[in-house]
């Protein structure tokens, strides 16, 4: 059998265009496997999968549903079967690639499907709403969205062409020859942001000259790198984190906007894994420009790191209660686990001479740390900055101690 694309689509409201992806993408030469997911009017053409079924699959009858008129409902349990068609179909090895295209209805229940498909299934999205906030449908996948700049109302020369350009996007990428798995090294999650930077990239010229057997993916420590990271090590892709930057938990505690949720740090700990934790820019509470700053912060020290984000610093107590929270996490690991702790400094703004500079707040983290963290936890307290060379070859030198070679 040749690789399969699933479309998915409202074909009451869309059918003539999701009929024009699937003519363009066989025209390619791959099959395709349609999948309804309208409501009210019959479909423009036959699907492979019926709106009954995907009905069904959210858990209602299309007959029922109708007679409810709660058009949100309709939506939810359209996008819930959706998304459970979708994880059968991969679970038969039917999906090489999946598409839809739609307004906010549409795209919500497109993303729905595309989203409980695992890393790597090539996922194209074409929607009228591309240009806004996408978290809601995108959430931490990887999920390619087309704007599709027009609304999405039948055929034309500018539709046929991004439609067009859509579905051989779907086909290329689906097509993509991935790397025979022999030839693949061992992941390596590292957390990076901006002002842990230097520390970062300093681990991986290490990495790359002494451990060159293992491949580092770093991951941008905003909200979503953290929850994809700890996706990525659930789904066992990363055999090993450098979890240098933990920022995202000073976030979560004291209400900044970069939080990656309350079970960031969990994911290793629960697989297993060998992981070394350090506290990378938990100095700074992330928020907007400065007009978005909550009123109870009035007096703090803040750092505008750019006209869209200011850095709060934490403070004594926020910060020796993290201490506490990630030993407790940490507790719970079933695998070889290190936290180190550069004692004169947790970012590049955080050192002498910078404006976050506090010996104190920092000294209160490793104070929460040592008092709730069970014994046969490593933990080393490195006397240095964390940009400074000596602690990433510390990194390093703790990480090829605790890997199984």
């Amino acid at each position: 059998m040749g690789k399969n694309i699933v479309i998915v689509g409202t074909l009451d409201t869309k059918g003539e265009e999701h009929l024009f992806l699937k003519q363009r993408i066989e025209e390619r030469g791959f099959q395709t496997t349609v999948v309804d997911t309208g409501i009210m009017d019959p479909p423009r053409f036959p699907p492979d999968i019926s709106r009954e079924e995907v009905c069904r699959a959210g858990g209602w009858e299309r007959s029922d549903l109708i007679k409810k008129q709660d058009k949100n409902l309709a939506v939810e349990t359209m996008a819930a079967g959706a998304a459970e068609v979708a994880r059968r179909l991969h679970a038969a090895g039917r999906v090489d690639g999946i598409i839809s295209l739609g307004g906010g209805q549409g795209t919500y229940i497109g993303t729905s499907a595309m989203k409980g498909l695992p890393y790597g299934v090539p996922k194209v999205m074409v929607s009228t709403v591309a240009s806004g906030d996408m978290t809601r449908y995108v959430g931490i996948t990887d999920i390619t969205m087309i704007h599709s700049i027009i609304d999405i109302l039948g055929l034309n020369a500018f539709s046929r062409r991004l439609f067009a350009q859509a579905a051989d996007a779907v086909c290329a990428m689906a097509k993509a020859t991935q790397p025979p798995k022999e030839n693949e090294k061992p992941l390596v999650g590292i957390t990076m942001f901006g002002i842990t930077t230097p520390c970062i990239l300093k681990i991986k010229q290490w990495m790359t000259e002494r451990s060159p057997h293992f491949d580092l993916v770093a991951f941008h420590a905003r909200g979503v790198g953290g929850k994809t990271m700890e996706e990525l090590i659930r789904q066992g892709v990363i055999q090993a984190v450098l979890d240098i930057s933990t920022t995202e938990l000073i976030d979560e505690l004291v209400g900044g906007i970069r939080t990656a949720g309350p079970r960031r740090l969990e994911a290793a700990a629960e697989m297993g894994i060998p992981q070394i934790i350090c506290p990378g820019a938990i100095d700074s509470v992330n928020f907007g420009p400065p007009e978005t700053v909550p009123a109870k912060f009035a007096g703090r020290n803040f750092f505008a790191h750019s006209p869209v984000t200011t850095l709060m610093r934490s403070s004594v107590v926020e910060n020796e209660k993290l201490g506490e929270w990630i030993a407790e996490k940490l507790n719970r690991a079933k695998g070889k686990t290190t936290v180190m702790v550069p004692t004169e400094g947790f970012s590049v703004i955080d050192k002498e001479g910078e404006p976050f500079f506090d010996p104190e707040a920092d000294a209160a983290f490793l104070r929460g740390l040592r008092r709730k963290i069970d014994p046969r936890i490593k933990v080393v307290e490195f006397k240095g900055h964390i940009t400074d060379d000596s602690f990433a070859e510390a990194v390093w030198k703790e990480f090829d101690q605790i890997m199984d070679y």
